[in-house]
């Protein structure tokens, strides 16, 4: 679905522009996205496998939650609606804890080169994995992994193949929030 988003200069500032996430990807324009890491208590992380229908890593297990922050929308409260829509899930921006921003720059095609700044978040899960609603349309697959599993199989090159590709410094961030909420 396309959608209008604020465009961004290289270093994650509001440039004043808005363009539509088809141009946006098609010219290599940076933007803002949200990601939402949830966890459980008892050391799982929440994954999900993309739909096989996207554009990008179509199957490839990634992020609990990911999407656009749309033009003039707050970062927090993009991350609850991203949280909502994916995998039903209703939370509050204070249930949010953010880790931090990651500067991604990917070129899958000529026409679609992905220019983001990954505003990164926990949250824990409150709710049993059967509990949660997918959305069809972006989400093939959820599973829950255990902290230490998900750490040895991204530090494995053949393993970590099935994921999204992340800078490893992203990865251990994530890993080590998880971790000091346990």
């Amino acid at each position: 679905m396309d959608e209008l988003l604020d465009i961004l200069d290289s270093k994650g500032d509001y440039t004043g522009k808005i363009e539509l996430k088809s141009q946006a990807h098609r010219m290599g324009l940076f933007h803002a996205t949200v990601h939402v890491w949830c966890y459980t208590k008892d050391g799982a992380i929440l994954i999900q496998q993309r739909g096989e229908k996207k554009d990008t890593h179509p199957l490839l297990w990634d992020v609990s939650v990911a999407g656009h922050i749309g033009a003039g929308e707050e970062i927090e409260i993009s991350a609850v609606r991203e949280v909502a829509e994916e995998i039903g899930l209703p939370i509050k921006k204070e249930q949010l804890k953010k880790i931090g921003v990651f500067k991604s720059v990917q070129k899958h095609h000529e026409n679609l080169i992905d220019c983001e700044f990954h505003h990164t978040y926990i949250c824990e899960l409150q709710l049993p994995l059967h509990q949660l609603k997918k959305q069809d349309s972006e989400v093939a697959a959820l599973n829950l992994v255990l902290i230490d599993k998900f750490h040895e199989e991204i530090q494995n090159k053949e393993r970590l193949k099935k994921y999204v590709p992340h800078e490893s410094s992203y990865f251990k961030r994530v890993i080590k929030a998880i971790r000091q909420q346990l």
